[in-house]
């Protein structure tokens, strides 16, 4: 079962409470405001394997000190049960919109391993006074200001820029591409990933790849529907019974490949 924001279990929101409780002790109530983007804003949160999506904005750059407690604390809380991501922005950053957009601090389960060994370790190769930028935000602002959640704090109105549509095509595509070379490896992530995209394009639709799968089934053509079927099964219930064939992933990859540079042109 999938799950969006009002109607999740209190388990969840207690989970996320807990978060922006104790990341507030850490900055020392400098925090502007906490938000909710991706699956659970959306609707299609599954708590198998679904991320939580968050962003949290403060008044001031973080120290590097600071960095170091927030990644002590989400090495301890991510995966325990769902998996975070979140990106740690201030305030002058978002004031005058630039793609790729700089952060002060970035968790995801994919940064475990580095935030571990400089902890551990005593370095500071990861967890340091370095500003770096991520073009993913430009995508997650988007989906912010269309279907976003502020848990807590400024509305999101009042705290994050408008997205040029140029450049949240530019973030999305990047991805989109990745899911083309890998749709093989991981086809219920990158297969509805592409359709999203395709359906961005398409219809200006921001979707979440539940929805998008959903649409895919209604709007591509038939002989993809055995294949979308499948792949909307896997990530709503998480069964792994559904087999793929090589052969019709690639067929669903390159008939959306092209759809999709016919509108890019």
């Amino acid at each position: 079962m999938s799950y969006k924001w009002r109607t999740c279990p209190t388990e969840i929101k207690n989970f996320i409470s807990h978060i922006h409780k104790e990341i507030t002790k850490i900055i020392n109530d400098d925090l502007v405001g906490f938000y909710l983007h991706g699956s659970l804003a959306m609707g299609g949160f599954n708590p198998d394997s679904s991320d939580l999506d968050l962003l949290a904005v403060t008044n001031q750059s973080l120290t590097v000190q600071k960095k170091r407690e927030l990644a002590a604390f989400f090495l301890k809380t991510s995966n325990s049960p769902y998996p975070i991501e979140i990106s740690y922005l201030n305030r002058e950053q978002l004031k005058n919109w630039q793609h790729p957009c700089p952060f002060d601090f970035h968790y995801s389960e994919f940064w475990r391993e580095r935030y571990v060994n400089d902890l551990l370790k005593g370095t500071y190769e990861f967890l340091n006074e370095e500003i770096n930028t991520d073009p993913d935000l430009a995508a997650h602002f988007t989906i912010l200001n269309k279907r976003g959640i502020c848990v807590a704090g400024e509305p999101i109105v009042d705290v994050f820029p408008t997205v040029p549509r140029s450049d949240y095509i530019s973030s999305i595509m990047g991805d989109f591409k990745d899911c083309l070379r890998c749709i093989e490896e991981d086809p219920v992530y990158c297969v509805l990933n592409v359709i999203r995209v395709y359906w961005y394009l398409k219809e200006g639709v921001i979707s979440s790849k539940e929805e998008a799968g959903n649409w895919g089934l209604v709007t591509l053509p038939q002989e993809f529907n055995t294949t979308v079927s499948k792949v909307v099964g896997s990530y709503t219930s998480q069964n792994d019974a559904y087999e793929f064939t090589d052969e019709e992933l690639i067929r669903l990859r390159d008939y959306i490949a092209d759809c999709v540079e016919g509108l890019l042109v």
